[in-house]
């Protein structure tokens, strides 16, 4: 019987993946896996039953991934779970910048009790008309689950899209409309587009990306959407630039501070994937890949250890090794395994940064000896037996 806990309520849908053999918790102490959204879990300490903690969407900075590496736990998030919830309120964001609807509809609301209002509606609108979306062009920086999906729907719209994205997968580029022009560098972006859109994750090499510089290169009028993290986007700039005029309106999905309130701002609360849809989907995801770990040793869309997949176990043992990734791994588990002699009928072996995963075969019962062995070598972060 496996057991998981849920640091943050998980929408009942993805929990009714789970079958018999799984039990909730009432506390992490006694969990095989742990469940998250946004709970903050850099200060726990972790028990060593816990195997995996799978967050029920894409962000990961809540959990300390190198501290769960290195303790042999395996992280996964469920990318692209929650993509259509944020692609349709990216599209929102346009249009909520592109025609002042709020404006609109709080001059309706000033002017409830006029009893002309109709008429006085009619005087009143022109300050609100605004443009069309439909061939202005936007740029799309980051071209994953999300944007994808915001670059093909803002093409359906008429819009010229331009993408950008030197680390574009395979499955990315081959569901992107062939309409969709590929700028090499982000500065085309920043120089010839009306809107821009940024999906990228929160790296070293992205936060603070939309700088004073890159600013600097936009059309005068521009929109600037960020509905992926508030760090890219440096408010110090992007605050001077909406005071000065240079960037008609900054949508976030980021309530600061510092940009709520600012003219030319619209700041909603955070609900890029707050859908019933999405937190379904992103549950459903997560225990579907906590399951295939625990029972199989299956490892997808994790984002601390590699993806690795042998399939079903079937009849034979699986021993699954997370470590270190430095040379002569293999060559000692195989030794350990000889020695013993233990048949190995598959094995795969795969990094990722410092880290690796090796997963073997054998055709027959892991005497609790041979377990411990492998436990012994040096840069062995965990060993797990499955018959």
């Amino acid at each position: 019987m496996y057991k998981y806990h849920c640091l943050n309520p998980i929408s009942g849908v993805g929990l009714e993946e789970f079958t018999e053999n799984y039990a909730p918790v009432s506390t992490p102490d006694t969990a095989d896996a742990i469940l998250v959204r946004s709970a903050a879990m850099h200060d726990m300490e972790f028990a060593p039953e816990l195997k995996a903690v799978a967050r029920a969407g894409a962000g990961v900075n809540n959990i300390p991934l190198e501290k769960c590496a290195e303790q042999g736990i395996v992280v996964f998030n469920t990318p692209g779970a929650n993509a259509n919830g944020v692609k349709e309120l990216v599209i929102a964001g346009m249009l909520l910048a592109s025609r002042d609807i709020i404006g609109g509809i709080s001059w309706v609301q000033e002017n409830e009790e006029d009893g002309n209002i109709a008429k006085d509606a009619e005087k009143a609108k022109k300050a609100f008309a605004g443009c069309e979306l439909q061939g202005k062009k936007l740029g799309v920086i980051g071209l994953g689950a999300i944007g994808v999906l915001v670059a093909n729907a803002a093409d359906h719209l008429g819009m010229d899209v331009y993408g950008y994205d030197p680390y574009v997968s395979v499955d990315s580029a081959w569901r992107l409309s062939r309409n969709v022009h590929h700028a090499t560098n982000v500065d085309e972006l920043y120089e010839q587009c009306d809107y821009i859109t940024v999906h990228v994750p929160a790296l070293d090499s992205t936060k603070g990306m939309i700088s004073r510089d890159a600013i600097g290169l936009m059309k005068k009028g521009v929109v600037v959407l960020n509905f992926a993290r508030n760090v890219l986007v440096d408010e110090e700039a992007m605050v001077d630039a909406l005071v000065s005029g240079h960037v008609k309106h900054y949508v976030t999905d980021f309530p600061t501070p510092e940009i709520a309130g600012v003219k030319g701002a619209i700041v909603i609360p955070h609900l890029g994937a707050s859908t019933e849809e999405s937190e379904d989907n992103c549950a459903k995801m997560a225990v579907k890949e906590l399951m295939n770990y625990l029972e199989n040793g299956n490892i997808k869309n994790s984002v601390n250890y590699p993806d690795c997949d042998m399939g079903l176990r079937g009849n034979n043992t699986r021993i699954l090794l997370l470590h270190h990734n430095v040379p002569n791994m293999i060559g000692q588990f195989t030794k350990i395994l000889a020695r013993d002699n233990m048949n190995i009928a598959d094995l795969t072996n795969k990094s990722k940064g410092k880290y690796a995963y090796t997963m073997i075969d054998v055709d027959s019962e892991v005497p609790e000896g041979v377990a411990e062995e492998l436990r012994q070598v040096n840069n062995v972060l965990r060993v797990r037996v499955i018959s």
